[in-house]
């Protein structure tokens, strides 16, 4: 049994309303709902929020709801642990899958392609699985070059090893392992790899434009 969790809540300090925001004719939250729908393993959808107005849409488009104190919402009482411990508590089933709407261009057959992987992987050794994006840039640090030398070392980027970004868009561990990781992952999670369009996360305006822009584009 597979329950996606999304976690959205009122307060967003560089986009306002953020997790309601329109998107694609619908909001950030509610495109999220129908797309997880459409999942097949998905047994339960779960929004938990400290915002009654969400709650109430993801009610409307049949979610269950959660809803969280302000302790666990405001970034400041609760340490984020704490916070990925106590929604999993709330919960049922016997995997979770943190979903997040602020990450729209995840579509369904992505979700239905990561539980698969996420399964095989189980087998395999891993704990977890997270959604990545790889690239391969020239990193600096205060002290200097990260990944890369200078001079005569100097290598073309694509010939740099692999860096992965953690987009956030899907990460599924068994609930009760994430209760006691009080984390959303484990030491050892799969690095699910996923292209630049679906790997956008809507942090501020700019974000957004982005994400709208990319929605056109297959």
């Amino acid at each position: 049994m597979y329950t996606a969790v999304i976690p959205v809540r009122k307060g967003s300090r560089r986009l306002k309303g953020k997790n309601i925001a329109p998107f694609a004719g619908s909001t950030l939250l509610e495109y999220k709902i129908d797309q997880l729908q459409k999942v097949d393993k998905i047994t339960r959808i779960v929004v938990s929020s400290d915002c009654d107005e969400m709650l109430s849409m993801a009610a409307a488009k049949g979610a269950e709801t959660h809803k969280r104190a302000d302790e666990y919402c405001d970034e400041k009482t609760q340490p984020f642990g704490e916070v990925v411990a106590h929604i999993c508590s709330n919960v049922e089933g016997e995997h979770v899958m943190w979903a997040t709407c602020t990450s729209p261009l995840v579509e369904p057959h992505h979700y239905n392609d990561a539980i698969n992987t996420y399964e095989k992987k189980l087998n395999e050794g891993y704990d977890s699985l997270m959604s990545v994006e790889e690239f391969r840039r020239y990193m600096w640090t205060d002290e200097g070059p990260l990944n890369y030398e200078l001079g005569v070392k100097h290598v073309p980027s694509q010939e740099l090893p692999p860096l992965y970004r953690v987009t956030d868009g899907i990460l599924i561990a068994p609930r009760k392992k994430m209760i006691e990781w009080k984390y959303f992952h484990g030491t050892n999670p799969f690095k699910y790899v996923m292209d630049k369009r679906s790997s956008v996360d809507i942090d501020d305006p700019l974000d957004m434009a982005c994400a709208k822009a990319w929605l056109e584009i297959k």
